[in-house]
């Protein structure tokens, strides 16, 4: 069974950093198989894809609203997956999930469709 864990989240002062971590357990293949993205949900919102990484990590995406903030990385050795976010922002403050998925290619994507594991969300609550 897949467990994906998220860990990381609090509240912060404005302009503040936070690093975000999800671990996944239960894989039927190797870790670096797999695409990872981070997403975010506020409330009365969408879900909306924040990053992406590829399976070599060669791929990455940022939405435009933390283009330059946050970094996204992985440590294939360790079936995790990192989001450094720095500069926060109120307008930042969501619960944060990572998902998951096989990938056949090295490519990432932030559509909610792409990914079949997530973890149950870390808050993240900026204040301002």
């Amino acid at each position: 069974q897949v467990q994906v864990v998220e860990s990381g989240g609090g509240l912060v002062q404005a302009g503040g950093s936070l690093r975000l971590s999800c671990t996944i357990s239960g894989l039927a293949f190797p870790f670096d198989d797999y695409r990872m993205a981070w997403f975010r949900q506020a409330p009365g919102k969408e879900r909306e894809g924040v990053s992406c990484i590829s399976r070599s990590g060669g791929t990455i995406y940022y939405t435009n609203s933390v283009k330059g903030r946050f970094t996204i990385s992985r440590d294939n050795a360790k079936n995790t997956v990192y989001l450094q976010m720095n500069s926060l922002q109120p307008e930042d403050t969501a619960m944060y999930y990572c998902a998951a998925d096989w990938a056949s290619l090295d490519y990432c994507s932030v559509s909610l469709n792409s990914y079949n594991y997530w973890g149950q969300g870390t808050q993240v609550t900026v204040s301002s």
